[in-house]
């Protein structure tokens, strides 16, 4: 007993030394085990690319740009639009539009009135000092050549005076754009409009007329006064930079329109096989209206024009919310990566730029600006 005793007594002896060094030893050990398991390396940057996004998907946006990119602004009461009871032209917002206000305002009108009074006061004067009671006797006098050349001259020269500066106006009007312009193309279609932007990528936007509350089904989009005026308010607005020339080209797909936008002094036929163009700069930001200036059917009154004027940045801004490119932007980099990848994946590149595109386009051509569906309002 007393041996066994002696035995267990130094094992645990034993024991109780050793239990440090086994300690030690396995602790090398665990992160060993446990190193492949934990992902903790790789998982920063799995979800790296995530945050990344997150944090871009949450940054703010312009606060003058939507949600889908349209600029929002409200139109402004009295501009760009017609008011009740109001004489006289709307407020002009390109040269050529103050050229012609000034043009109507100082010269057509004051020459008018001096004609129309001095033809008034005329007939009154003869009525009266030709009338039956003070010329009991009827003259026989036929022929005066002295009034004869007056009245044949007279006319002539006012009309050369009124048209040196109309005809320079015409000419103004339809000067052409310089290289600079951003093209607009507008497209009369039966019963609604819809514009091309060539010079950003070539995507498209179709605007209808909204409709009043009453007039549409639960849940769809109707006319709002943030919206505009009853009749003239659109669901997608034509979005136009300030301080930019524009190169405004018509055409239609059916019949005979005309796109006239007042506050610009524009009034531009859109002819089915023909391209018209005309040019102007719009000189203050706003929202102006318009309608198709030309009968063109059932639906003639129900095809309004609206255009939000915005600065260079918003409009470049709006531009890229729609897929397109911005005038004179550098193209994107992709391609310069593409030689460093291999030949498939230049081809994967290569097979996917055509979809981006067309997806780009059916995109743009909906009503997105407007929240509405895109069959909504169509007038159809």
């Amino acid at each position: 007993m007393t041996g066994l005793k002696s035995i267990m007594l130094a094992a645990g002896l034993l024991l109780a030394g050793a239990g440090p060094g086994i300690g030690h030893a396995a602790a090398p050990v665990a992160p060993a085990v446990t190193a492949p398991a934990a992902t903790a390396p790789a998982a920063p940057a799995a979800t790296a690319p995530q945050a990344t996004t997150t944090a871009a998907a949450a940054k703010p946006t312009d606060p003058a740009l939507a949600q889908d990119g349209a600029p929002i602004m409200a139109p402004t009461a009295g501009v760009g639009q017609p008011v009740d009871g109001h004489w006289g032209i709307q407020p002009q917002v390109t040269k050529n539009g103050e050229r012609a206000h000034w043009f109507h305002d100082a010269i057509l009108v004051p020459v008018i009135t001096v004609i129309s009074l001095f033809v008034l006061g005329l007939l009154f004067w003869v009525m009266y000092r030709y009338r039956a009671a003070a010329n009991p006797v009827a003259s026989k006098t036929s022929h005066n050549t002295l009034i004869e050349i007056v009245w044949t001259l007279a006319p002539v020269i006012i009309l050369v005076l009124l048209a040196v500066p109309s005809i320079g106006l015409l000419q103004a009007q339809y000067k052409p754009a310089p290289t600079n312009a951003i093209t607009l193309k507008a497209i009369g279609n039966q019963w609604y409009w819809s514009y091309q932007y060539p010079d950003n990528g070539g995507f498209e936007v179709t605007a209808n007329m909204l409709k009043e509350k009453g007039d549409v089904p639960a849940g769809e989009r109707f006319r709002t006064d943030a919206d505009g005026p009853r009749l003239l308010a659109a669901d997608n607005r034509v979005v136009l930079p300030v301080g930019v020339p524009i190169r405004l080209i018509t055409t239609a797909n059916d019949v005979i329109h005309s796109w006239a936008v007042p506050a610009f002094w524009i009034k531009l036929d859109a002819v089915p096989g023909r391209l018209n163009e005309t040019s102007f700069t719009i000189e203050k930001p706003g929202v102006y209206f318009g309608q198709c200036s030309e009968l063109c059917g059932a639906r003639h009154g129900y095809m309004p024009i609206a255009v939000e004027a915005v600065t260079p940045e918003q409009f470049a801004a709006w531009v890229k919310a729609k897929g397109g490119t911005p005038k004179g932007a550098k193209p994107a980099a992709p391609a310069a990566a593409a030689p460093a990848a291999p030949a498939p994946a230049a081809a994967a590149v290569a097979n996917t730029t055509g979809p981006v595109e067309n997806a780009t386009s059916a995109a743009t051509t909906t009503q997105g600006a407007a929240a509405k569906p895109a069959a909504a309002g169509t007038g159809h």
